[in-house]
């Protein structure tokens, strides 16, 4: 594949042989780097093709490596005999420059400038966030006033698309949910006799907290992924640019709407996730535990208070408002890439559901200090 020779002292005469088109990579410098460190050291290299059956981009990327190291040590390396094309494509290779910068770098940066870039970027990302909400409550108070300029047709096909077409996968998730939380309490309730309070178990878990948290996440991972690939794709395709040049603020037209939506049916989705808990319980309770029916029901009626459903309903409208305002945040902060739509909408997924996780959090919190 590769041999050298001296016919002269000052001349290195480099033979290319073989099929170089069954190879993936180049062979290294270093036998190239001894044939220039020998006594005497050659003036030129030139190259004897006679051997050479077949080329592809391998070989030339050899031969650049080859000349840029000849330039180095000040060694001219003629190209008169390599073939036409060959030739024509190393000084199309060396006509055009390398672009500043273009080169990755492999340099790590040190600890202090990673750490002052991670707090410029929070800094950033906090100061968008605030502006967001700034503008999205200054939406609010247009629509308040009726000044709001939005297409009422589009968000009854929001709310379609939030509401009725999310029935399925809510009304699975909360049977599973119910009969998880009955088969939990079941094992332990069972030690002591007392299976009936199955039904304060389910019916307070769900009504409370579970059935607002299941349903939250849901559409977390189902609309408020959607909302931000939508505005993020937008956001490539220059949609919402031509938007602002048309004088129609996206905050209204595209932010507003799914806001609304999300508000309004999140509270109806989780009294829906409420019932189908209460009845995923209701079957491990009485198919599988032998529970009387109308006892099950009398338990269950008992132990829920008006209060923990209006608990549930409130962080649903609570959850709904913020899963459409970080999917609709992460849309319009999208880079103009096909990757940077799915980071958006990875990045709203995963920041919803921590934010329904704290405020969960914080709502528990103050019902228990208020006593509800």
């Amino acid at each position: 594949m590769l041999r050298f020779s001296r016919p002269e002292a000052e001349t290195l005469v480099i033979a290319l042989q073989g099929n170089w088109r069954e190879r993936w990579d180049y062979p290294s410098l270093a036998a190239f780097r001894r044939q220039l460190e020998e006594s005497p050291p050659p003036r030129r290299v030139v190259f004897d093709c006679s051997g050479l059956t077949g080329w592809n981009s391998v070989l030339i990327a050899f031969l650049m490596d080859i000349i840029d190291c000849g330039q180095r040590q000040g060694i001219a390396v003629e190209r008169e005999g390599l073939p036409p094309g060959m030739a024509a494509l190393l000084r199309l290779a060396h006509a055009t420059p390398e672009r500043a910068g273009a080169r990755r770098e492999q340099a790590r940066p040190p600890a202090l400038v990673r750490l002052g870039q991670a707090v410029y970027d929070l800094g950033q990302g906090a100061a968008e966030a605030l502006s967001f909400i700034g503008e999205a409550t200054a939406a609010c108070g247009r629509l308040l006033r009726g000044r709001a300029r939005f297409r009422r047709r589009e968000l009854l096909v929001i709310i379609q698309e939030c509401g009725i077409q999310a029935l399925p996968i809510v009304s699975l998730i909360s049977i599973l949910v119910g009969l998880i939380l009955a088969f939990v309490g079941a094992i332990q309730l069972s030690m002591f006799g007392a299976q009936i309070y199955i039904a304060n178990l389910v019916g307070i878990g769900i009504f409370r907290q579970m059935g607002a948290v299941m349903t939250g996440v849901i559409m977390a991972g189902r609309t408020g992924a959607a909302f931000a690939a939508q505005l993020g794709t937008m956001q490539t395709t220059e949609e919402i640019d031509a938007l602002k040049t048309l004088g129609i603020p996206p905050m209204d037209c595209l932010v507003l709407p799914r806001m609304i939506a999300l508000f309004l049916m999140m509270p109806l989705l989780c009294l829906y996730a409420d019932f189908m808990g209460v009845l995923g319980g209701f079957i491990v309770g009485v198919a599988m535990l032998d529970l009387n029916f109308l006892e099950y029901y009398h338990q269950t009626v008992g132990a829920i208070r008006l209060n923990d459903l209006w608990v549930g309903l409130f962080m649903s409208a609570v959850f709904g408002v913020l899963i459409a305002a970080i999917g609709c945040l992460r849309g319009l902060q999208c880079e103009r890439s096909a990757a940077a739509v799915g980071k958006a909408t990875t990045s709203a997924v995963v920041t919803a559901i921590v934010a329904i996780v704290v405020v969960t959090a914080a709502i528990t919190v103050l019902c228990n200090i208020l006593g509800i």
